[in-house]
């Protein structure tokens, strides 16, 4: 049933077969870094719902604090970007407000937003309120303004944006409301909303080569990009792929060896030579090994291709912690983090400079 449901709220939006184009259910952290968390020893963060979002709560911070929000790129791909702003409260109904807010078309921290993303949100549109129930952890946000104001052909990015923003602070789903009633579906181009959104939406939606769209199953990877100024980011992409009996984590690295469709806007992480030897998850982490006849022993290994191995690998599984070894052996990145111990995922993703 949730898969029927995934294919029909990406077919009525029509974008099957072309693309249109962050652990824990915490909220805010004073963290910048887009790195991986070195190994802690800490309990597991309670992802919400098996998903794990990218953000960690600094309990009683009333100073510069870090949201995550969903900007799209100058390539048409939504992205995390890791932002600081100023919070009087350590609630999430203020965060998540003042995200949506960030997120407005021409809001009031446009200027602060980097110079290659866009907010995706309606110009003029009020975020009247956000309240996240303590219980159920749904997220209800009412709009107003020009919110219903926009081309439907942006409607699938604005659903993702505030979808995967609203997640990514710990909310189990979001149920949008405008003007005092509930949406039942987009005002536009008819984005179904009769039950509430969750990451199994997607994002950046793409197919992969000869699928059968009535035996698939989607995957989010995260790949490379760079701005104007050669700074690098990752961009989350759901592909579409055939049914297997593989793993998700085994799909999903899988799927990043073979790389990004988009090879003009999106950079592998991973070479196409380099195969998955092993797979295991053991209670909250997950345990990869891959051979890769070129890694040197001793060497470094890419950052951006452990760290990406890491956010694709949390994505799909839910797990909180990933361990990595290369050719059965311990290995280090070029920052001299060592992944022959299990690492968390970063608290924020892409802190790009504006």
């Amino acid at each position: 049933m949730a898969q029927t449901r995934w294919i029909r709220r990406a077919a009525i939006c029509g974008v099957m077969v072309f693309p249109i184009l962050a652990t824990g259910c915490g909220l805010i952290s004073q963290d910048t870094k887009g790195e991986i968390d070195p190994p802690q020893q800490t309990d597991a963060t309670g992802a919400v719902d098996g998903t794990n979002t990218g953000q960690a709560v600094v309990p009683g911070q009333d100073d510069d604090s870090n949201l995550t929000v969903y900007l799209e790129d100058r390539n048409g791909y939504l992205a995390p970007v890791s932002l600081k702003t100023t919070l009087t409260e350590n609630a999430v109904d203020e965060a998540g407000k003042k995200a949506l807010e960030i997120m407005v078309d021409g809001g009031s921290m446009a200027s602060q937003l980097p110079e290659d993303f866009r907010a995706v949100i309606p110009k003029g549109t009020e975020v009247k309120s956000l309240h996240v129930d303590p219980k159920t952890q749904l997220a209800t946000v009412e709009f107003g303004g020009t919110f219903n104001d926009y081309p439907a052909t942006d409607e699938r990015t604005i659903v993702e944006a505030i979808t995967w923003t609203l997640t990514a602070m710990g909310a189990k789903g979001v149920e949008l409301w405008y003007e005092g009633a509930k949406l039942s579906e987009m005002p536009q181009d008819g984005f179904p909303l009769d039950e509430p959104l969750t990451r199994s939406v997607g994002i950046n939606l793409e197919a992969a080569d000869g699928v059968n769209y009535s035996n698939s199953t989607p995957v989010t990877l995260y790949f490379s990009s760079q701005t104007t100024n050669d700074e690098q980011y990752y961009v989350p992409v759901t592909r579409l792929i055939n049914r297997t009996e593989e793993t998700a984590a085994q799909a999903a690295l899988e799927q990043l060896i073979t790389g990004p469709l988009n090879t003009k806007d999106l950079i592998s992480v991973l070479t196409n030579d380099v195969e998955v030897t092993n797979i295991k998850q053991q209670d909250d982490t997950v345990m990869v090994d891959l051979k890769d006849q070129a890694y040197e022993e001793g060497l470094p290994a890419p950052a951006e291709m452990l760290e990406a191995i890491v956010l694709s690998v949390t994505e799909n599984t839910g797990a909180d912690k990933v361990q990595i070894t290369l050719n059965g052996q311990k290995v280090t990145d070029e920052n001299n983090v060592s992944y022959s111990e299990p690492v968390s995922r970063p608290h924020h993703v892409n802190a790009i400079k504006g």
